[in-house]
């Protein structure tokens, strides 16, 4: 045996870590990066402190692992009763408990220094909320039919953070981009909700998509036209231009055809609805940057 080839028990386990944190499905950083970089750019109103982008950017991606830690130690017991999530390391009990536990808070430790080392006291405050928020939201869909409204909240925290660290400041504009990323999440959480819907049904666990019934896709909607309506009220407010639209409606067009792939309600149409928000995301990203870089 080398030092290059560990035991194979070893890459076992951190194989499970790695799936535990879902380092292979990153999809859930990019839905949290890319309102995060909303936030920066607005708050510099162009090219973010280069350690800020540093430090959310890899603070994105610790506290989404963070979380998906806790989200399995919450649901160790109901995801080996769900199609998709029986396999998963802490379900089938290849990690223990308090492994889950224990890597969601030494990975929140680790973000928590990134702040107190690398930005101000006001975003050091506002990190609290962000911890708080992300121990509970695993927890909520056993409370209330709502969890995808504590998800937002959690997913959209990082944008007060972003700004007061750019800024030093939190304005108005700031809860006005919080809101409508709080109503984005919880619309495309409801197209990933409505995936596991049938085995949730079963199992008593609640979501979104169990309380709006035959009028998920309606409600799914509904939020993202007032995710558009507000992001179009913060360019107003910002004194964004035409690029900053363009990237507005390319996102409105994004969610049309995310009402198409999900037209049937069928699990794998659903998911790939779920998945097209990257690009919804993206989309008002490239046009900020776009716009700003022209100013």
């Amino acid at each position: 045996m080398t030092r290059n080839n560990p035991p194979r028990q070893l890459r076992a386990r951190l194989l499970d870590y790695a799936l535990l944190l879902r380092l292979d499905r990153p999809i859930g950083s990019l839905l949290l990066l890319w309102p995060t970089y909303w936030a920066l750019w607005l708050a510099a109103e162009g090219m973010p402190q280069t350690g800020n982008l540093i430090v959310f950017t890899l603070g994105v991606f610790l506290m989404r692992a963070a979380g998906c830690a806790i989200n399995d130690f919450a649901d160790r017991k109901v995801d080996r009763h769900v199609k998709r999530t029986k396999d998963r390391p802490l379900t089938s009990g290849r990690i223990a408990p308090w492994e889950a536990v224990a890597l969601f808070a030494g990975i929140c430790v680790l973000a928590f220094l990134m702040v107190v080392l690398f930005t101000n006291t006001l975003t050091l405050y506002l990190s609290f909320g962000g911890v708080v928020l992300a121990f509970i939201y695993p927890f909520m869909k056993r409370h209330t039919h709502l969890p995808q409204l504590f998800l937002g909240a959690a997913f959209s925290w990082a944008i007060p953070m972003a700004w007061a660290a750019e800024a030093g400041e939190v304005t108005r504009l700031v809860w006005l981009l919080f809101t409508a990323n709080v109503l984005w999440t919880v619309a495309y959480d409801t197209f990933y909700a409505m995936v596991d819907r049938d085995d949730d049904l079963k199992i008593g666990v609640k979501s979104t998509a169990i309380l709006f019934g035959d009028a998920d896709r309606a409600m799914i909607a509904v939020l993202q036209a007032l995710v558009v309506l507000i992001l179009v009220l913060v360019g107003r407010q910002a004194e964004l231009g035409a690029a900053f639209y363009l990237g507005v409606l390319a996102m409105a067009c994004l969610f049309i055809y995310q009402q198409h792939l999900a037209r049937f309600r069928h699990r794998d149409g659903c998911f790939r609805a779920f998945l097209n928000n990257n690009w919804a995301g993206f989309a008002v990203f490239l046009g900020l940057v776009t716009d700003l870089s022209m100013a």
